[in-house]
């Protein structure tokens, strides 16, 4: 009886060690960098959509706040932005909402995820009409070109989805 309780533990202790690995592994640290340059100047821009976009997230979760993006740059999104996609039902994402040419947002911080695929730079933002919508943060990783950060830049916003407004 013995050895049956001391099989039963060594099994837990593995299991335990097993799953310490895995999520290990797959674990993402996330800082918020607001204030290291080159970062410190961007929390509070404001841009201006350049195009219509999709607010979605990817079936397996993987992201902190709903993203936005179009086709362009997530192919499994439609190709033509489209209200009657929202809750449609699409094999990779689920399309929360639509976001039109000309509305207005601010980037809130710029958040910093590190895992063991690498790093990777994030601007969370905030629409100018936050209290009407449905979502408080939207993620704008899908909208970025993340270039620059090969050779320590900010990534920025691809014009072809934002511009920045002069008026802030």
């Amino acid at each position: 009886m013995k050895w049956l309780y001391a099989l039963v533990v060594a099994a837990l202790v593995g299991g335990l060690i097993a799953g310490w690995g895995y999520w290990q592994r797959h674990s993402v640290k996330s800082a918020y960098v607001n204030g290291l340059p080159p970062y410190n100047q961007l929390r509070g821009l404001a841009f201006i959509l350049e195009q219509d976009c999709y607010i979605f997230e990817f079936k397996s979760g993987e992201a902190m706040y709903p993203l936005l993006g179009s086709h362009e740059t997530v192919p499994d999104l439609p190709a033509e932005v489209k209200e009657s996609n929202v809750g449609a039902d699409f094999p990779a994402v689920r399309i929360l909402g639509v976001l039109r040419t000309g509305d207005r947002f601010r980037i809130a911080s710029v958040r910093q995820d590190t895992s063991r695929a690498g790093t990777v730079i994030s601007f969370e933002i905030v629409l100018n009409n936050e209290s009407s919508r449905a979502f408080f943060k939207l993620d704008g990783f899908w909208m970025m070109d993340h270039s620059p950060e090969k050779v320590g830049a900010a990534p920025v916003f691809m014009a072809s989805y934002a511009v920045q407004s002069v008026m802030q």
